[in-house]
């Protein structure tokens, strides 16, 4: 199954990819559905299953699914006119999606959150439903976000295992670590080689370059606001952001030799936190691969530009397609969902992919990349998703940090090996992918069970 660079880093809005990003895409798929029946709709309703419902209000996936069901998306979203529509669909109960008409909307009662058995398909399930004049229903999808902002509707996540892309249309089809390895020793290329190759099958070199340095330019955006914004974030926990103190009095010390070598940790842990405070607060993030793990890889490209001697920003690139083409694997072979694995799904295939563009960009050979994937990913196996209050703050924010330094710890392991080791990329995904069925649902993504319910007054 071929995914592209895009496909793991997506431009779009906070606080999660699975929770408020996926709503707002099925709305408005919905909205494009709708358009193409032969029903004349009067009005709209919707319920949230699973994950989606026991962590929505923390996530917005109300607010979200009733922006999406305005037409919003999240690589275009617009904050002030978002504002303004909610407030006008308080008041009159109604939205207005483009082509459709005055359709009745009552987000108090026509939005369900369904606490009962999770959708059979996957943990992050809704069901949007459009409705005649007697309030008749006329019109139902459900739909699956799982997880990064991709969405599935019940009949595409039923043939998704059995639909496979036209292999043959790409060069390196690799659906495997193994693979990978196996293409790149016969093509004599690196993961990034090949990543591009493929990848120019459906776009030009100058839009291929144009659109990831875009990605670049809104992640480091996230990161530079993250850096000067002070105040609280929003959800209820009074959680004080934290990276502009912790970055200005990393700028006081530069250059000061009291300052211990260990204080290099410090930079990769803020410039994570920067951005997942942003993400916290509903700013505009890059899915890297989620939102919840949105801060490891930009942290990670961030440290090596600023901090690592001979770093350039003309191969930001191919850090970009290396860490894509293992996020890829993870996602295709086990899963990018913290409401499906837990966070070792989402920090941990972060990490693994975040160490795998370091590795590249210092040098290091394919096995290397492999080697210092499976190191990152290792070691965040059996990780829970635990939020509190069903926000993506504690220990979310954090634990970005943490991801960026393992991955960083990674890379240097595997540079100092010759890519030989004992754990394959592939037994790591698949030993996630298998940690993840196992793990009880009260530690995935549903704040029952944790630090979700282990805090004092929260």
């Amino acid at each position: 199954m071929f995914l592209s660079v895009f496909d793991m880093f997506k431009v779009g809005v906070g606080p999660s990819s699975s929770h408020t990003m996926g709503p707002m895409v099925a709305g408005a798929r919905f909205l494009d559905l709708l358009r193409e029946s032969p029903f004349h709709a009067a009005g709209l309703k919707g319920s949230l299953h699973g994950s989606l419902a026991f962590t929505g209000v923390g996530h917005a996936t109300d607010r979200a699914t009733i922006l999406g069901l305005c037409g919003f998306l999240p690589d275009t979203y617009d904050a002030a006119k978002a504002e303004e529509a909610l407030a006008a669909i308080r008041a009159t109960k109604t939205v207005e999606p483009e082509g459709l008409g005055t359709l009745a909307f009552d987000p108090d009662s026509d939005l369900i959150f369904d606490y009962g058995p999770p959708l059979k398909g996957h943990a992050n399930g809704m069901i949007l439903m459009a409705t005649d004049a007697q309030g008749d229903v006329i019109l139902q999808e459900t739909y699956y976000s799982i997880g990064g902002g991709f969405v599935l509707s019940e009949k595409e996540m039923n043939t998704e295992a059995t639909t496979d892309d036209n292999a043959s249309e790409y060069p390196y089809p690799f659906e495997s670590a193994n693979m990978m390895l196996e293409m790149a020793a016969k093509s004599g290329k690196s993961i990034a080689e090949m990543k591009r190759a493929n990848e120019l099958v459906h776009r030009s070199h100058a839009e291929l370059d144009y659109d990831m340095e875009r990605i670049w330019q809104v992640m480091n955006d996230c990161i530079n606001r993250g850096l000067v914004t002070d105040g609280i974030l929003p959800g209820g926990l009074s959680v004080r952001r934290r990276a502009k103190k912790i970055n200005d009095a990393l700028e006081a010390e530069r250059g000061v030799n009291i300052s211990a070598p260990h204080i290099i940790n410090d930079w990769m842990s803020v410039y994570a936190m920067a951005v997942n405070e942003e993400n916290a607060a509903g700013g505009q993030v890059v899915t890297a691969p989620t939102n919840g793990a949105a801060g490891v890889v930009p942290a990670v490209i961030r440290y090596w530009l600023d901090h690592v001697p001979g770093a350039t920003l003309s191969r930001v690139g191919e850090f970009l397609l290396t860490a894509a083409a293992i996020g890829g694997l993870v996602k295709h072979n086990a899963s990018i969902s913290g409401a499906e694995c837990g966070c070792q799904a989402e920090v941990g295939s972060a990490a693994a992919m975040a160490a795998a563009g370091l590795c590249a960009v210092m040098g290091g050979t394919v096995e290397q990349v492999e080697n210092a994937a499976e190191i990152a990913l290792e070691h965040h196996l059996g990780m829970t998703c635990d939020p509190v209050k069903g926000l993506v703050q504690v220990p979310c924010i954090e634990r970005n940090g943490l991801g960026a330094i393992k991955a960083v710890s990674a890379a240097s392991l595997a540079l100092r090996g010759d890519g030989q080791h004992f754990v394959p990329l592939d037994s790591a995904i698949e030993t996630m992918r298998q940690t993840g069925m196992d793990m009880h649902e009260k530690y995935k993504e549903t704040s029952l069970g944790g630090l979700a319910v282990n805090i004092p007054n929260c």
